[in-house]
Order: C-alpha cells, then structure tokens, then sequence
C-alpha cells in the first residue's frame, strides 16, 4: 500500500496560502498538505524584477526538494492553475495528477497585455485597497456569505503592492499552455463556479475537452474561488480525485 500522494496548493491573485484553509483543514489529517505563499504574496518576500510563470514553478520544485517530496498532486487557482501548469511543463515526471481550478490554458491578448501591466501600474500607485472593494463581488459571488467576504477582502488588502505588480507582468508574459493540456497523462481535476465572471465555465469546458483523462466539475453558486464559496462540494470532488490518485500504482 503506498503513502497517501502530497497535495500542493497554488494561491491565486492577489491571495495567499490562507484561501485554502477549507481544504487544509480537511485533508491535513492522512495526507501532507503543503500550501505556500508565492514570492510577493503572504510571508514570502517580493524578490526584485519581474518572474515569469517559469520562475514561479521552479520555486515550487525546490520547496519540493527542501521538502523530499518527490512527485506530487498540485492543485491551483486562477494564476496558481496556470502556474501548476507549467511545472507540469516542466516537471512532469513530479506530477502524479492536477487540479485546475477557475483558470484558463490560452496566453494574454495584446489589449490584455496592455490591461494588466496598466493594473500594474495602478497598484503600485495606489496599492490593493481600492482595487480590493471594486473586485470583490467578482472574486466571490455577491451572495458569497460575509465571512468569505471579510477573509478574500483581508488577503487581498494584505498583499505587497509590489508583489502584486510583478505577479500581474508575469501573468501578461505567460505562455500558451493550450497544446500542453493535450499531452497530459496523469489525472486532472477541472473546476470551476458556475457564476465566474473571470474564468467563465466554456474556459473549464475548454480545458476539460483537451485533457486525455479529465473530469469536470461545475459548482453551483459559486463565482471564482468555489473553494471557499462552496468548500463542502470542492472538498468532495477532491477527496474522490485523491483516492483515485492514491489507487493508481
């Protein structure tokens, strides 16, 4: 019988390790659950110039190796999917399945290029309070309850500016991880709520459609982050994911 796999989770932007806490506390029990804070993000420090995508996935393999986890599932959100995409581009013998939540596979458009680093610009001058009020009923739904709010709300008004700023470069920077998607061969986890303003459900389909051995998992009333808007159905799905995982040799 083999050890439960790890399970590594990606924040999304501008978040930090705590939007998992519902999933944390619910796997941490028979299972090693690691879930940092990105560079910029949380506690971990804003680091000078702009990282790619790469550079964010190569933080991730050598918390790996500090850790002597050799192969893992890596779960990520929004940023953090596209994130766990490209260490699966680059580690995949280290990936034993995925879950991509509320993210996408295509590349930015230019005028998304050009919407991003502006954001940029503005949070830098501004920093994530006012950025934090506009976008809240959009990271979560506006019926989402007041505790979720109150806790997207602190993580984003939390963030390092500056932090901030690099990760929105590296996400107009990053690649087209469409045809990656379609030489996966381990097990993914497609999720996403069905009122996603940002990652709308035709993006999950999207991905779900390209992926040799996906499931798809569409939950109701939830916008962006189904994990804390709906931890219950989020937290079932994954546990069935994860024995499947644990079941494979």
């Amino acid at each position: 019988m083999t050890d439960p796999a790890p399970l590594v989770l990606i924040h999304g932007h501008p978040f930090d390790h705590t939007m998992w806490a519902p999933q944390i506390e619910a796997f941490s029990g028979g299972r090693r659950v690691i879930a940092p804070d990105l560079r910029g993000y949380g506690t971990s420090p804003v680091l000078p110039g702009v990282s790619g995508f790469p550079e964010f996935a190569r933080d991730i393999a050598a918390l790996l190796d500090e850790l002597r986890v050799p192969a893992a599932v890596l779960a990520g959100l929004s940023m953090g999917g596209q994130i766990v995409m490209d260490f699966h581009r680059q580690f995949p013998d280290r990936v034993r399945g995925l879950v991509l939540a509320d993210t996408f596979a295509a590349p930015e458009t230019p005028d998304g290029v050009e919407a991003r680093n502006a954001m940029a610009d503005r949070l830098l001058r501004e920093g994530l309070g006012g950025y934090a009020d506009e976008v809240l009923e959009k990271m979560v739904a506006p019926y989402a309850s007041a505790e979720v709010k109150a806790h997207v709300h602190r993580m984003m008004t939390a963030t390092s500016p500056e932090g901030a700023a690099a990760a929105l470069r590296a996400r107009a920077l990053r690649p087209d991880y469409r045809d990656l998607l379609t030489r996966v061969q381990v097990p993914t986890l497609v999720v996403v709520g069905t009122d996603d303003e940002y990652t709308p459900v035709s993006d999950a389909e999207a991905m779900h459609a390209a992926l040799p051995d996906s499931e798809l998992l569409v939950i109701s009333g939830a916008a962006h982050m189904p994990n804390l808007e709906r931890p219950e159905e989020f937290n079932a799905a994954l546990a069935t994911f994860l024995t499947r995982i644990d079941g494979r040799s």
